[in-house]
C-alpha cells in the first residue's frame, strides 16, 4: 500500500508540473471544461481535458 501512495504522489508531481504546458497549448480551455469563481478564488475542473488526456494515456500503455 505505501507503494501505491508513492506512486500516486509522484503522478500528482508530474501532473502539477505539467500543468502550466498544458495550458499552453490549449488544455484546460476546451469545451466541457469548468472554471468558475468562488470567494476570490478561482477553480477549474477540466472534464474533457482529463477524458482526452487518459485516452492519450491508454493508448501509449497499448502501444509500450
Amino acid at each position: 500500500m505505501f507503494r501505491w501512495l508513492i506512486v500516486i504522489f509522484v503522478a500528482l508531481l508530474v501532473i502539477n508540473s505539467f500543468t502550466p504546458w498544458f495550458k499552453k497549448i490549449g488544455f484546460g480551455r476546451l469545451p466541457g471544461d469548468l472554471r468558475f469563481t468562488l470567494f476570490g478564488r478561482e477553480f477549474s475542473l477540466p472534464f474533457t481535458t482529463t477524458i482526452i488526456l487518459s485516452m492519450v494515456a491508454a493508448g501509449l500503455s497499448k502501444l509500450l
